[in-house]
C-alpha cells in the first residue's frame, strides 16, 4: 500500500492499542507543547485535539518562565478524550513538594486517571534568579522531594525530616497532616527529566520513567546504561516497565537541510542561553556527543547575543541526530531507529509557521510510524 494512503487511514487503534501482534521493538507517539506566547496556547489546544484524535499516547506540556504547565495541562485534559497528558516538566524549585501532589491529585482527578507526573530540577539561573531557590545539591534536593510528593501521593502522614524538606517545621504549630482527599489511583507515574550521569541513575533509581531532550539514537545506549545503573541501585526489577521519552523536534519536507533551520534557533537557545558559560548541562550533553568545538562556537556567539549568527553555528549533524526530518519514508526510518535503540516514547515537537503546518506534521508522523512498523 502506498504510504499516502497509509497515512490516510492512520487510526488510534494502530497507535495506542496494548496488544501487539509480534515481538521487536516499539514506540509510541506522544507531542510535546510548547508555548511562548499566547498565540500558541490557542494553537496548542488545536495540536492537542488532532493528536488525541489521531490516537498519540501523551500530550506533554512545559513550563520555563512564562507560561505554567499545570493551567495548559488542566485545559487539555478538559478539551481531549483518551491521551494522557502530562508535565514535561513541573519544576522542581516553582512548587513545594506538597503542592506539586495536589496539584497532581487535581489534575489526575480531572483528566479522569491520564496524568504523567514529570518534574525537573530546572537550572541555576532559573532556580536562583526566577524562584529565589538556591540550586545546591540538585540531586539530593530531587531525591527528598520525591520522598515527599510520593508520601502525599500514597496518603501517608507527612513527618519527616530533611537537609531540604522538614516537615512539620520542628518548634512552631505544625501538625502532620496527610492528603484529605483520595486519589482516582493508587500510583500516578512520575517521571524526572534529566540530562547528566548521575541525573540519569537517579531517574532509574526512583522514578517511572525519564523525560530526555537532544536524545540521538546512536548516543542512547550511554543514557540507558546510566538508567540501568540507577535501578539496579534502587533494586527495581529489570522486567518493570520504565517509559524511555524522547522529546524530538519534528519539521516535515523534501529538503532535510532546509528542515533543519527552524530547529537551528531551538537548538541554540538550549546550547547557547539554558545556563552560564560554566554550567550549562546541555551544551555538556553536546560536548559528550563529540561536539565540543561546535558547541563551544554556539554558545559563545549565542552569550555575545548573536542569536542568528548561533543558530547558524549549530551543526546539521547535531539537528539531524536529534530530530525528525525530511519526508516522510525517512522519518518513517527514523521512527525504527529510536525504537530499535530503546526509545518507548518519541514525543514530537511540531515545528512549523501555521498550526495547520503543525498539525500536518502530526499527521505525517501518524503515518509514518504506521509505515514504519514499531508502532505499538
Amino acid at each position: 500500500m502506498p504510504l499516502a494512503r497509509i497515512m490516510q487511514h492512520a487510526e488510534s487503534r494502530i497507535l495506542r492499542t496494548s496488544n501487539r501482534d509480534k515481538e521487536g521493538p516499539f514506540v509510541r507517539l506522544g507531542v510535546t507543547l510548547s508555548a511562548w506566547d499566547t498565540a500558541d496556547l490557542t494553537a496548542n489546544l488545536a495540536l492537542a485535539e488532532e493528536a488525541d484524535r489521531l490516537g498519540y499516547a501523551v500530550c506533554w506540556a512545559a513550563e520555563a518562565y512564562g507560561f505554567d504547565a499545570a493551567t495548559i495541562l488542566a485545559t487539555v485534559a478538559a478539551r481531549t478524550a483518551r491521551m494522557d497528558v502530562g508535565s514535561a516538566v513541573f519544576q522542581i524549585p516553582a512548587r513545594t513538594p506538597a503542592m506539586t501532589a495536589m496539584t497532581a491529585v487535581t489534575l489526575d482527578a480531572l483528566s479522569h486517571g491520564r496524568l504523567r507526573l514529570g518534574l525537573g530540577v530546572s537550572g541555576p539561573q532559573v532556580s536562583e534568579g526566577w524562584y529565589g531557590v538556591r540550586f545546591g545539591k540538585p540531586l539530593h534536593r530531587t531525591r527528598e522531594y520525591v520522598e515527599v510528593v510520593r508520601t502525599v501521593l500514597d496518603r501517608e502522614r507527612l513527618d519527616r525530616t530533611g537537609e531540604y524538606f522538614t516537615l512539620p517545621l520542628p518548634d512552631g504549630p505544625g501538625k502532620a497532616l496527610r492528603l484529605s482527599v483520595r486519589p482516582v489511583r493508587d500510583r500516578i507515574p512520575l517521571y524526572l527529566a534529566a540530562v547528566g550521569p548521575a541525573n540519569l541513575a537517579l531517574a532509574g533509581e526512583i522514578a517511572d520513567g525519564w523525560l530526555g531532550v537532544f536524545v540521538a539514537p546512536d548516543h542512547l545506549p550511554e543514557s540507558l546504561t546510566h538508567i540501568r545503573t540507577g535501578r539496579t541501585r534502587g533494586g527495581r526489577d529489570d522486567t518493570e516497565q520504565f517509559d524511555v521519552v524522547a522529546c524530538v523536534p519534528a519539521v516535515v519536507g523534501d529538503d532535510v537541510a532546509a528542515c533543519a533551520d527552524p530547529v537551528r534557533h531551538y537548538a541554540a537557545l538550549y546550547l547557547g542561553g539554558m545556563g552560564s558559560r560554566d554550567k550549562n548541562f546541555y551544551n555538556a550533553l553536546a560536548v559528550r556527543m563529540g561536539y565540543e568545538k561546535e558547541a563551544a562556537r554556539v554558545q559563545d556567539l549565542y552569550l555575545a547575543r548573536q542569536h542568528r549568527d548561533a543558530a547558524a553555528a549549530v551543526p546539521l549533524a547535531f539537528v539531524d541526530d536529534t530530530s525528525l526530518l525530511g519526508p516522510a519514508e525517512r522519518i518513517a526510518a527514523r521512527l525504527r531507529r529510536y525504537a530499535e535503540a530503546g526509545v518507548s516514547t518519541l514525543s514530537v515537537l511540531p515545528f512549523g509557521a501555521t498550526v495547520e503546518q503543525r498539525i500536518t506534521t502530526l499527521q505525517t508522523m501518524a503515518g509514518a510510524l504506521v509505515a514504519s512498523g514499531v508502532g505499538e
